[in-house]
């Protein structure tokens, strides 16, 4: 029988058999898991580092272990999150600490990753660059997308306000002429503010994923708030050149001009947006040589962060990645 060797799970067996749990839970960790005598454990809060899992493919990120204390994971992405896959676990997401650590594998190793995947993160870029001196650095599409989804959606949310505006307008003035407020609904039923509070989901998927309302309430939203249809447009269209199975000169062009559309109707809400392609455009545009995407980082972030909920929280990080260790490197 396989018995999921944590220390909840440990207290548990032991209760159940009558014997002190968390003496056996001390026991496991102690004695029979190998823990004290694991190579790393002198340095393991700070960092934990594999140099044999280095491969040609990697991927940067971030996550967070206890109460908010962030740790950046190396992951080999042809691993798939499995055996092999942990590079390094380094505390913090500061570049200069970071490098120091991976500086720890040997130049000739690290020369042999050809590709690194990370967010748009600059201290990620820097990481890759000093790091990782032969790898071609790129910016995932899915955060990019997401860069674009967060500009129309403060678009969204700065016209709910002036919808709430309007309507304190509008109960002000009715409670000055003493008669009953009664708010503006349209063709469906929703009122200014229910409308654009609505409004996230369609906003964000493309229209053949819409039910009948949604498509209803759609029209309705793109005909009152016609700079909200512009964005989603733009949006469709930014999907639309990263599924194109082009190369990378042709997709230059396309995102060239799709970034002057954004430049046209910028009036500030998109300006984090035009100023971070124009930043990183050369690491977006390496998507398009081997159309690699940092999923693999993703998911194994969502394994650690599934393994922490096991442990109902970290409270001993050697102790945690001594564990993560031994399933992923």
């Amino acid at each position: 029988m396989r018995i999921e060797s944590t220390p909840e799970s440990i207290r548990s067996i032991g209760s159940h058999y009558g014997v002190n749990g968390a003496n056996l839970s001390r026991q496991y960790k102690d004695i029979f898991s190998g823990y004290r005598q694991w190579k790393q454990l002198v340095h393991a809060e700070q960092y934990v580092i594999y140099p044999q899992n280095v491969g040609p493919n990697l991927a940067i990120d971030e996550s967070s272990l206890s109460c908010g204390e962030l740790y950046t994971f190396v992951t080999n992405r042809d691993a798939h999150g499995g055996k092999g896959a942990l590079v390094a676990a380094i505390c913090g997401t500061k570049a200069e600490t970071v490098i120091a650590v991976l500086d720890k594998i040997p130049l000739v190793k690290r020369k042999t990753v050809r590709e690194i995947t990370l967010d748009l993160s600059s201290s990620m870029m820097l990481i890759a660059r000093r790091s990782f001196p032969k790898a071609t650095i790129t910016n995932d599409r899915f955060h990019v997308h997401k860069l674009y989804y967060d500009a129309i959606d403060d678009l969204r949310i700065s016209l709910r306000w002036m919808a709430r505006d309007i309507e304190n307008e509008e109960i002000a003035r009715c409670r000055k002429a003493g008669i009953a407020y009664v708010p503006f609904r349209y063709a469906n039923g929703d009122t200014r503010k229910q409308l654009l509070a609505r409004a996230k989901y369609i906003l964000t998927k493309h229209a053949s994923k819409w039910t009948k309302s949604q498509q209803w309430r759609a029209d309705i939203i793109f005909e009152f708030y016609p700079e909200l249809k512009k964005a989603y447009d733009l949006a469709m269209d930014l999907t639309d050149i990263f599924n194109r199975k082009v190369d990378k000169d042709t997709a230059r062009l396309n995102l060239a001009r799709w970034y002057n559309k954004v430049d046209e109707m910028d009036d500030g809400q998109f300006r984090t947006v035009t100023e971070t392609f124009r930043n990183h455009y050369d690491t977006i545009l390496n998507y398009f040589i081997n159309r690699s995407t940092n999923a693999g980082a993703e998911s194994f972030n969502a394994k650690v962060k599934a393994f922490r909920s096991q442990f109902r929280g970290v409270t001993d990080i050697p102790f945690f990645l001594f564990r993560l260790s031994k399933l992923c490197a």
